[in-house]
Formats: C-alpha cells, structure tokens, sequence
C-alpha cells in the first residue's frame, strides 16, 4: 500500500501546471518576444523570407518629385490619407522627404485629400 501512494504523488505533480511553463508578458513561443523560433532573421530559417526594399525614385534615377503626378504620390498615401512611412514603402530618407513636400503640397492645392470621407 505505501508503494501506492508514492506512485501516485509524482503523477500528480506533473498535472498541475508549474509557473514556468507559462507564457509570459510577451505571449506564446519559443522566441525571445513571443514569436516561434526560427521564424526569420540573420541565421534563421523561417518560412518568410523579406527582401530588401529598395528606393523606386533611387532606382527610376528621379530627382524632382512633382506635386502634380497624382498617380504617383497615391502610391504613398494610405486609404485614410496618411502618408505611409518608409519603412513600409522602402523609400530612402531624402526621396520620403521630397515625397512628404509634394503630397503636401497637393493636398493645399486640393489635387489629394487630406482625409477620407467616413
């Protein structure tokens, strides 16, 4: 009887659930801010793999960005009407500038709008 209840002890220490097998602030995951392991970045290999982006004013060699080419500066403007950062359009730091001047400038001339109509 007393081999019994010690085959029954350990047993259900492994049912409770110990406070480091938690997920933490971060969320679930192996990674060190929640994500699963491997998914990406130098050495990993991960599913996605995300190319470089590159400047189209750089590659198209354009200088001047025109405030009248709507089409263009569309590209650069949310749905709402922000202006989408460079890190998502992956226009380099003196195109986004120019690009920034030229949106604003349309929008004081009512070629975009400033926002959207809800």
């Amino acid at each position: 009887m007393p081999e019994e209840t010690q085959a029954k002890a350990p047993a259900a220490a492994d049912a409770s659930p110990t406070p480091q097998s938690a997920p933490g602030p971060g969320g679930g995951g192996g990674g060190p801010r929640g994500g699963p392991r491997g998914a990406g970045g130098p050495g990993g290999r991960g599913k996605f793999f995300r190319r470089k982006k590159v400047c189209k004013f750089c590659t198209d060699k354009i200088d001047a960005i025109p405030y009248r080419d709507v089409r263009l500066l569309q590209q650069f403007v949310a749905e709402r009407g922000k202006i989408v950062p460079r890190r998502l359009t992956g226009v380099c730091t003196t195109h986004q500038r120019r690009l920034t001047r030229a949106i604003k400038q349309a929008r004081n001339i009512a070629l975009l709008p400033f926002a959207t109509r809800h």
